[in-house]
């Protein structure tokens, strides 16, 4: 998913990566993932984890399970324990521009000017 051709400008537009975006997308669009990518900037377990989420240790072990086969964390053993950790910094930028924009509107705060050509 490496499609930065253009190095003046942002990658080219294609469908495919439309559908991989709507996919990544689709997976930031539940709370309990959403915190977990941010949490994951650091290698964590799944102890370390559910103590800062509202979530069970099984429903976090799931959305570990989930984000782990859609290639957005990587996991290794450890002892007996698995940590986990987000896979890219590009995923990482998405979540905190997601957060913050979140946190506009949550604050009633007024956007950033958007220029137009």
């Amino acid at each position: 998913m490496h499609a930065h051709n253009n190095a003046n400008g942002p990658p080219e537009d294609s469908d495919e990566q439309y559908g991989a975006a709507a996919e990544v997308l689709g997976l930031l669009a539940d709370p309990t993932r959403l915190h977990l990518l941010r949490l994951l900037g650091t290698e964590q377990d799944v102890t370390t984890l559910t103590a800062q989420v509202e979530a069970s240790r099984s429903s976090v072990s799931q959305h570990l399970g989930r984000l782990r086969l859609a290639g957005l964390v990587t996991s290794r053993k450890d002892g007996r324990r698995m940590l986990y950790r987000i896979t890219s910094d590009h995923l990482a930028a998405l979540v905190d521009e997601a957060l913050g924009y979140a946190y506009h509107a949550v604050h009633d705060i007024p956007d950033h000017a958007v220029t137009g050509d």
